[in-house]
């Protein structure tokens, strides 16, 4: 299909014929133009762009798999180890970073290990989908104590 210049909606004149005066516009329309180029330029005029279902998933998923930081806070995490292990003995213990950063490492490496054993199991249930179902399955495969 060849290709054609699209007409603009709302700039139909109202008169059919008759001399043109000032170069073919009149103020208003100039005015209006100026207006609009403005608004295109300005930041808050300017169209959000749209992206197609799952691509921002997909780059979200790219980029966490490029980078090698841990992806758990470090203060939650260590408040989490603490608060654990005051449940678990009774007393508080002092831990030092490095042993703290240990612990997230393993920690998020057995997530990650679970997460992706869980979208194995969808995948053989010919789901996209991750569901509890199927988290609870890969620990059950897995042998992870009570599930």
């Amino acid at each position: 299909m060849a290709r054609t210049r699209k007409s603009r909606s709302g700039s139909a004149r109202a008169s059919t014929g008759g001399s043109r005066r000032g170069g073919g516009r009149d103020e208003g329309e100039q005015q209006q133009r100026g207006t609009s180029a403005r608004r295109r330029d300005s930041p808050e005029g300017r169209k959000k762009i749209r992206h197609r279902p799952g691509f921002r998933a997909l780059r979200e998923i790219r980029k966490y798999q490029k980078s090698t930081d841990l992806l758990i806070p470090k203060l939650p995490f260590a408040r989490l180890v603490k608060e654990t292990t005051y449940k678990l003995f009774g007393e508080h213990f002092r831990w030092s970073v490095e042993a703290l950063q240990c612990v997230q490492t393993a920690a998020e490496a057995h997530l990650t290990g679970i997460f992706a054993d869980a979208q194995l199991c969808s995948f053989h249930a010919k789901r996209v989908t991750l569901m509890l179902n199927d988290i609870r399955l890969a620990r059950r495969l897995r042998g992870d104590g009570k599930f």
